[in-house]
């Protein structure tokens, strides 16, 4: 491995369910109790202002946050432009007196949000020995993968189900990774994954600790973009939940680091009523949930019937008194053209979903006049052709 970077301060991964350590510059994937590590760094209060402070002299990409960042080799990352996503203010289309904004993450590489956590597994691959890199996944995923692997020169290989748009695969392909294509859902395909040698790593989602770390830069530009205000709520898209794990994440550190008070937005679940096992479980009390059977949905993102990290969304749900809301498909495209005629946003059928769920609350009073709503809209429609 090169010199390591002297400002990182990653220090161990721990069990994000026993609290077990583990060493953080060795291959992980999961812990001994078959669940997710998360990487725990050393954060000093009486650092934080200064490092605030050295922000103002940095690019506009995720590896701003460099510190928080779980990276060796800071000057040999393999670095495709990704972060530093806009929140655009819906001037027509908000609930009355809501300020909503949107997070529009489709400027990432690969165009999704994607980027940010492929781009952490891939470097931390890379970083570690990997003989090559895979996973299972219905889009975005794969694609940014395949970037990722290409631009690190190591080998990809992704498994998905046979129905996912032809544009999908071919786009992988042409990055040169190796696809796969099963019936049925993630699951599957990820069971026919999971038969295949040549010691390639698996970068699924939570499977491994990274990917939640490139996550999580989400929160910290959130924080540093409404000027260490956090808003009083987040409507996200969940299918793995990666995302809601490492903003709750972000916000933990960046309280530790005397940034931010222990006050947190509250988190919304978005899934489809036609795959909501988050949903189901949040609103039985459960601390997991089951997998959902049958999953019917044609919104790719968030056909997921099984969370790894499904206790982990739940748990940052509870702390921080959000919800979850199963939205109807037959809703989305009346949505969609609204929002290009009146907002001139394109948004994907992910973002769609969470502008339902978003008008939905608000109508039924849990979200009130005088907050503010930061809606996440995570993919570009185009990449389903």
């Amino acid at each position: 491995m090169n010199k390591a970077n002297d400002k990182r301060w990653a220090r161990r991964l721990i069990c994000s369910r026993t609290g077990e350590p583990g060493e953080l510059d060795q291959p992980a994937f999961l812990s001994p109790a078959g669940a997710p590590w998360l990487v725990e760094y050393e954060l000093d209060p009486s650092a934080g202002e200064g490092w605030k402070r050295s922000l103002a002299h940095r690019g506009w990409s995720l590896w701003r946050y460099r510190e928080l960042l779980p990276i060796a080799d800071f000057a040999s990352r393999i670095d495709l432009g990704e972060g530093a996503t806009p929140l655009i203010p819906l001037r027509r289309s908000a609930p009355a007196g809501v300020e909503v904004l949107i997070k529009e993450e489709t400027g990432n590489p690969t165009g999704s949000f994607k980027a940010r956590g492929l781009s952490l597994a891939v470097n931390r691959a890379r970083e570690l020995g990997a003989p090559g890199v895979e996973l299972t996944s219905a889009g975005n995923a794969a694609l940014a993968m395949s970037a990722y692997a290409a631009a690190a020169g190591l080998p990809a290989r992704v498994a998905m189900p046979e129905d996912t748009p032809a544009t999908v695969p071919e786009r992988c392909r042409q990055l040169g990774a190796e696809v796969l294509t099963r019936p049925g859902t993630l699951i599957d395909a990820g069971a026919h994954l999971a038969t295949l040698g040549g010691g390639y790593w698996n970068l699924s989602t939570l499977k491994e600790p990274y990917r939640v770390e490139g996550k999580k830069t989400m929160g910290l530009e959130l924080a540093e973009q409404l000027g260490w205000e956090l808003p009083d709520w987040i409507v996200y898209p969940t299918g793995g939940g990666t995302g809601i794990v490492g903003m709750h994440k972000a916000f933990a550190e960046l309280e530790a680091l005397g940034l931010l008070s222990s006050k947190r937005p509250r988190f919304v679940v978005v899934q489809m009523a036609g795959c909501a096992p988050l949903v189901r479980a949040f609103e039985r009390g459960e601390e997991s949930a089951e997998p959902w059977a049958n999953a019917d949905t044609r919104v790719w993102g968030l056909r997921v019937p099984k969370a790894i990290g499904d206790f982990l969304v739940l748990r940052a749900l509870r702390e921080t008194a959000g919800t979850a809301v199963a939205v109807e498909e037959a809703k989305l495209p009346e949505v969609t053209a609204r929002m290009a005629r009146s907002e001139g946003l394109r948004l994907g059928p992910e973002g769609a979903a969470c502008m339902v769920a978003l008008e939905e609350l608000a109508a039924a009073g849990t979200i009130s006049e005088g907050e503010r709503v930061v809606l996440f809209q995570t993919g570009d429609p185009a990449n389903y052709g």
